[in-house]
């Protein structure tokens, strides 16, 4: 089963997500983690110097564990996923695969940064950027109680390239 194949007319059960989800995982090659690990470096340019390295080993690492978490979840997770939240964070995610395909053409492959964003928000509940993320100016991503916290949610909001319209975390109330 894959994302296609689900039926977003009915509910839809964390277990069935994690298959289709598995379904996916499936279809990445060791390819798409090249593509997508080049395209993550080449994009981390523009960050702060002192920032890059963390953020390219951060990145990589979460969508090869992110990979694996799917590939090898054996647990049986109870409860339903919101099938237009989900149906609305895929949306979001077909369109900035068709941006990304416009602005690099087949440089980059998509598959392992959707597995791991509707992993990670609509399976374990948890925001897109792990607790600890660092962001400019010293801001992290944390966790008070079962409330995660965002210093940058939003401020991205509105970017077309950004997961955190769908993303659990709460913008940072200090910010």
């Amino acid at each position: 089963m894959t994302l296609k194949e689900l039926d977003f007319s009915q509910d839809i059960s964390k277990n069935d997500l994690l298959e289709a989800l598995k379904g996916e995982a499936n279809q990445v090659h060791i390819n798409d983690f090249i593509k997508t690990c080049s395209f993550l470096k080449k994009n981390m340019e523009h960050v702060h110097p002192h920032y890059q390295e963390e953020y390219i080993k951060m990145y990589t690492e979460g969508y090869l564990k992110g990979y694996i978490d799917v590939k090898k979840d054996k647990t049986s997770y109870s409860g339903q996923v919101d099938v237009d939240e989900l149906s609305e964070a895929i949306n979001l995610l077909q369109k900035q695969e068709k941006l990304m395909e416009v602005e690099y053409s087949n440089n980059r492959s998509f598959k392992p940064y959707l597995i791991m964003s509707l992993y990670t928000t609509f399976i374990l509940e948890e925001p897109v950027h792990p607790v600890g993320t660092p962001f400019p100016g010293g801001l992290k991503v944390r966790k008070e109680k079962d409330i995660y916290y965002c210093p940058v949610k939003e401020n991205n909001e509105d970017n077309p390239l950004a997961v955190c319209g769908f993303c659990i975390a709460l913008q940072e109330p200090e910010m």
